[in-house]
């Protein structure tokens, strides 16, 4: 018997006594959070993340206080291939953004770590300057099945850093696949990191990312490749004026920019200041916010509904059957699916 608990009667013991020290846990944790402990964020960003059974309803009930204390920061993403200069480029504006007296967060999102067994922030510790500063907060994204499950515990982490105090949040994207999409759909501004000469020019960008991004950024402007990086500029400021004009109104720019020896890092953080100044008045800003939670909210609809339709163990048993017979030409992969959802 614990020592304080020799006096007690059963009457005196409440029956959700065994809650109490996990309800507690919740508060302190959430305490220490709003104080901007990096320890207490880092914990509450790998609750979220878990996967253990246990830890979903403390993970809601820390998301449901951090909610009122959100939305505050303004949310970067960061997209570019690999080899771009990402990690350098990240550090140089973040340092420049600490100076300006911000409190800054880096958030990876990689759904590629979980094949590859790597991270891109596993490069962390290529940002030694910022990662010094108790002005930095630096995560690298969980190893994920799906890329849906990746972005919202990303979008989970911008709450709780918010929560924290963290007033500019960059969210990186390896640069592959759709996770160009899932990081635009959850920021403000959206950043295309480029190289000249690198065979990475106009012909080989994909038409969507273009138009997803707000700036385009020709990084390693420097030495041998300054010409270059500023015959891309050029080439991508014109580029641009081809696409639709975006709903903000906010001109799109290309910039050349030398991560390594921070040239050109002030005059882009000069423009996201001016695109914050100027959505914020137009209302574009809180518009475009309003936007993202509703897509989330059905996104968030979608992927429950495709999950638990795939976990149902008749439909798993029903579905090797119509496989089987759409490919012995029996029925067409149309007709088949059509079958098992009315069944369903």
């Amino acid at each position: 018997m614990h020592p304080k608990s020799r006096n007690l009667s059963t009457s005196h013991i409440n029956p959700r006594h065994r809650f109490i020290k996990k309800d507690l846990d919740v508060d302190l944790l959430f305490y220490n959070l709003r104080k901007g402990d990096i320890s207490a964020l880092s914990k509450a960003i790998t609750l979220v993340e878990s996967t253990a059974g246990g830890d979903s309803a403390f993970a809601k009930a820390l998301l449901k206080k951090s909610l009122p204390h959100s939305g505050k920061s303004f949310r970067l993403g960061i997209t570019g291939v690999p080899g771009v200069g990402k990690s350098t480029f990240i550090e140089a504006l973040g340092i420049q953004l600490i100076t300006a007296d911000k409190k800054v967060a880096v958030l990876a999102i990689d759904p590629s770590s979980s094949q590859s067994r790597g991270s891109i922030l596993g490069d962390k510790t290529r940002m030694e300057e910022l990662v010094k500063s108790d002005k930095a907060f630096i995560r690298p994204s969980p190893a994920g099945a799906t890329l849906g499950g990746v972005a919202r515990k990303t979008r989970e982490a911008i709450i709780l850093c918010e929560a924290a105090g963290y007033d500019f949040i960059i969210v990186e994207t390896v640069g592959v696949g759709q996770s160009e999409t899932a990081v635009h759909s959850m920021t403000d501004f959206f950043l295309l990191l480029k190289l000249a000469g690198a065979g990475d020019d106009l012909q080989g960008i994909k038409r969507g990312i273009m138009e997803m991004a707000d700036a385009i950024v020709i990084n390693k402007a420097d030495g041998d490749n300054e010409s270059a990086a500023q015959r891309a500029r050029r080439e991508f400021q014109n580029a641009v004026h081809m696409l639709p004009v975006k709903s903000h109104q906010f001109l799109v720019r290309a910039f050349t920019c030398s991560a390594i020896n921070s040239s050109g890092i002030e005059d882009i953080h000069e423009h996201l200041t001016d695109f914050e100044s100027q959505t914020k008045e137009s209302h574009h800003f809180q518009k475009r916010r309003e936007q993202q939670e509703l897509y989330w909210f059905h996104q968030t609809i979608e992927d429950r509904l495709k999950s638990d339709f795939y976990h149902k163990t008749d439909v798993v048993s029903r579905i090797k059957n119509l496989e089987q017979q759409i490919l012995k030409r029996e029925i067409t992969a149309f007709d088949a699916a059509d079958a098992i959802l009315k069944q369903s």
